[in-house]
């Protein structure tokens, strides 16, 4: 099953993201903030196939920042972010080729996005 790496600080969220992505068929790896997500990405704790993020997060970070940060090290990673406000932003602070999500948001919507943007990268040469 594909990892994904989910940053989300609000834990009742973080419970239907992991339902929703595990019920899709994929395995989870929900950290809370940024600097914990760089961490383990740049330590190849778990080999992530996507990320979903939301912007707003505490910490120093934004979901902008992680995705950017992410994207140099992985330039085809997918990205997912989502929000409750800025969507407005994607355009201008988005990575290339991401899907964002406004909160509310069905679960249904996220796996969809995850598995569109997965199904669009090019498999290993």
């Amino acid at each position: 099953m594909p990892l994904i790496l989910v940053v989300e600080d609000e834990y009742p969220l973080q419970g239907v993201v992991e339902d929703a992505l595990q019920e899709g068929g994929f395995e989870t790896h929900i950290l809370s903030s940024g600097e914990e997500a760089l961490t383990l990405f740049r330590g190849k704790v778990a080999e992530c196939k996507a990320l979903v993020v939301d912007i707003h997060l505490k910490g120093a970070m934004s979901g902008w920042d992680v995705a950017k940060q992410i994207r140099e090290a992985a330039p085809a990673l997918p990205v997912v972010y989502v929000t409750g406000a800025s969507g407005d932003r994607w355009p201008s602070r988005g990575v290339p080729n991401s899907i964002l999500l406004q909160k509310p948001f069905a679960p249904a919507q996220l796996v969809t996005a995850v598995s569109q943007l997965l199904n669009a990268v090019p498999p290993p040469t």
